[in-house]
C-alpha cells in the first residue's frame, strides 16, 4: 500500500471509529461507504490484523484496532498542528463554528465571552444551541461541545477547562429561621432542594463520616423542590426556600454579596466533575474551529468563577 493509499484508508478508520458507521465515515469524508469498507479493509490487509468488527448494526474495535487508534491519532493530530501553522498564516480565519452546550453554561460561562472573539476574530460566526441532553456531536454536525459534570471516556477529544466543585448553600435569613446543620445526619430534619438530571436520577450529597467512609444523603427524602435546571437551584436557595448543592461557579457571585452561606464544607465530598470543551478528531481541523477553541480556552481560564479554591469557602461558612 503507497502512502497515498495509507492515508486515505487510515482517515476512513478513523472517522469510522469516531463515528461508529461506515455512512457516517463517509459523509463526513465526502466519498461512498464502499470506499470507506474498501479502505479499511485494505488496511487491515496491510497490517495484517484485524481492525474492527462489523455487523449491521455496529461496529466494534478489536484489541488490536484500539490501539491502531491511539498511535493514528497521535500522527493526524501531528498532521493537524502542521496544517494550521501554515493557515494561520494566512488570515485570522474564516466560516461558522457550531457550538452545542447546556443551558446553565452557555448563559454563565459562553455568552460572556463571545462578543471578545467575534472581535478577535471578525470572519467568524457563531451558531451555539443550548441543550441540556448530551448530543452526538459527529451525527449532528457540531464543531465543540462545552460540557460539565463526570465526563466518560469517548472517541472526542476532551480539552480540560476545570475542576468543578460543588457546594452546600443556603440563604442567611432560611439559616436564621431554620438553624444551621452542624453534621449530615441534622440535614433530614431541614427544607432541601434537590437536582434531578434528565435520565431521571436525583443528585446524591456525599459526606466524609470521619473514619474513611462516606455518608449518602438522599436529598429527595426531604426535598420541598425538586429542580432539573442548576441555576433555578441557586435561584430557590436565594429565595430562602432551602439548602441546595450547588456548583460553586454558579454561587459565587451570591457568596460574595452575602446572599447565600456554605455549610458542612469541610466535610461535604461533591464527587469528581470537571468543565472540557469537546471536539470530534478530525484530519485537518478547520483554522476556524481551531482559533475558536484557542481563544474559549484562553477567556475561560480568565473566568474567576470557575477558578475559586476550595480555601476560600472558609470565609463563607454559615
Amino acid at each position: 500500500m503507497d502512502s497515498s493509499h495509507r492515508i486515505r484508508a487510515i482517515l476512513s478508520f478513523v472517522q469510522a471509529a469516531d463515528a461508529g458507521s461506515f455512512a457516517a465515515a463517509a459523509r463526513a469524508l465526502g466519498i461512498s461507504s464502499a470506499a470507506v469498507s474498501k479502505n479499511i479493509a485494505n488496511l487491515e490487509k496491510a497490517l495484517g490484523a484485524r481492525l474492527m468488527n462489523r455487523t449491521t448494526r455496529s461496529l466494534k474495535l478489536t484489541d488490536e484496532g484500539g490501539a491502531f487508534l491511539r498511535q493514528a491519532r497521535v500522527a493526524l493530530d501531528a498532521l493537524d498542528a502542521a496544517v494550521d501553522t501554515v493557515a494561520a498564516q494566512r488570515g485570522q480565519g474564516e466560516g461558522r463554528v457550531r457550538i452545542s452546550t447546556s443551558t446553565s453554561f452557555g448563559q454563565g460561562q459562553l455568552m460572556p465571552v463571545l462578543p471578545g472573539l467575534l472581535a478577535r476574530h471578525p470572519g467568524l460566526a457563531v451558531e451555539v444551541d443550548f441543550d441540556d441532553r448530551m448530543v452526538d456531536l459527529v451525527r449532528d454536525g457540531y464543531d465543540l461541545a462545552l460540557r460539565g459534570g463526570s465526563i466518560r471516556n469517548s472517541a472526542l477529544v476532551s480539552r480540560p477547562v476545570c475542576r468543578l466543585n460543588m457546594v452546600l448553600v443556603a440563604a442567611p435569613d432560611y439559616l436564621a429561621r431554620h438553624g444551621v446543620p452542624a453534621t449530615p445526619a441534622e440535614l433530614g430534619r431541614h427544607r432541601l432542594l434537590a437536582r434531578r438530571f434528565l435520565d431521571g436520577h436525583v443528585a446524591q450529597w456525599n459526606f466524609d463520616a470521619g473514619d474513611g467512609s462516606i455518608v449518602t444523603v438522599d436529598p429527595a427524602a426531604s426535598a420541598v423542590m425538586t429542580l432539573s435546571a442548576p441555576e433555578t437551584l441557586v435561584q430557590a436557595a436565594l429565595d430562602g426556600c432551602g439548602i441546595a448543592q450547588v456548583g460553586l461557579h454558579l454561587a459565587w457571585a451570591p457568596l460574595r454579596a452575602g446572599r447565600l452561606r456554605t455549610l458542612l464544607h469541610r466535610q461535604h465530598r461533591p464527587g469528581n466533575y470537571e468543565l472540557v470543551i469537546q471536539y470530534p478528531h478530525r484530519a485537518l481541523l478547520a483554522t476556524r474551529v481551531r482559533l475558536t477553541l484557542d481563544y474559549l480556552l484562553e477567556a475561560l481560564g480568565r473566568d474567576a468563577a470557575l477558578h475559586v479554591p476550595l480555601e476560600a469557602l472558609a470565609g463563607f461558612a454559615a
